[in-house]
């Protein structure tokens, strides 16, 4: 495999509550070893029906927030025609149209070009599934 394009794929415990994964250090740690300095991409990908890719500020509420709206816009009720799993599961398969499963980001010297108060997070309010897998790739 060339230089310009490395991925791997990352482990995720997400328990059985909805969370809020931030997972900027684990990219961090992939680009020091994948970008070898070099300007580039990452995309992080997760590779599941019932899970989405934010870059959002954490720490201090915001992903309690977007949990919450999330309630409020896919209630855990039974107006789902995908019923299958927890009470109100067929919300997890329309969360990703509205927090995709992947974000491309910029690297710039071999690091994530963040804003000051951005964090890269797993969105995953499937209790169902407490392990998750995202990969991440960078191509620079």
């Amino acid at each position: 495999m060339s230089d310009a394009f490395t991925t791997r794929t990352i482990h995720i415990r997400t328990g059985s509550a909805e969370t809020v994964f931030d997972l900027t250090d684990r990219c961090a740690e992939f680009l020091r070893e994948a970008a070898g300095g070099r300007d580039g991409l990452l995309n992080v990908f997760v590779p599941h029906a019932t899970a989405g890719v934010a870059v959002i500020e954490t720490g201090s509420g915001s992903d309690d927030d977007l949990l919450a709206a999330l309630h409020s816009l896919l209630p855990a009720d039974d107006r789902w025609q995908h019923r299958h799993g927890s009470p109100g599961h067929g919300r997890d398969h329309v969360l990703p149209a509205l927090v995709p499963p992947h974000a491309t980001l910029p690297v710039v010297g071999g690091r994530l070009e963040l804003g000051t108060w951005q964090s890269v997070c797993l969105v995953d309010t499937n209790r169902d599934n407490p392990d998750r897998q995202v990969r991440l790739s960078f191509l620079g």
